[in-house]
């Protein structure tokens, strides 16, 4: 379904210690909003749904709602470090168009909620 690379599981560990949810999961989702009308979201969550599928990713609990299961199909999420500090990047085969910061996307057939920039 998705991928991550092993800094970006590094880096969630980390961040999981630091807010004291080392046995939480990572829910990776998408909803509507954003310029280009659907959004990534990440976070911990501390159970699984019924409907959610549950990945393990190099040891990471991972979980997925079903909606956002096929627009997540093929993506890879990766952590990098810069000058400017670090960030998690998501790369999307299903994306036909992002907006400018890449917080947002579109797919062929689902063009979620636009909302103004």
């Amino acid at each position: 379904m998705l991928s991550i690379s092993d800094a970006a599981v590094s880096q969630v560990r980390k961040m999981m210690e630091e807010q004291e949810e080392a046995s939480a999961f990572l829910r990776v989702g998408v909803q509507g909003g954003g310029c280009s009308g659907l959004s990534y979201g990440m976070g911990f969550e501390t159970e699984k749904k019924d409907d959610d599928t549950l990945l393990e990713i190099n040891g990471l609990k991972v979980v997925v709602d079903q909606e956002s299961a096929p627009l997540l199909q093929g993506v890879a999420i990766d952590y990098k470090q810069n000058m400017m500090g670090g960030g998690f990047t998501i790369e999307n085969p299903n994306a036909i168009a992002t907006c400018g910061c890449g917080s947002s996307f579109r797919t062929a057939t689902n063009a979620g909620t636009p909302e103004e920039c």
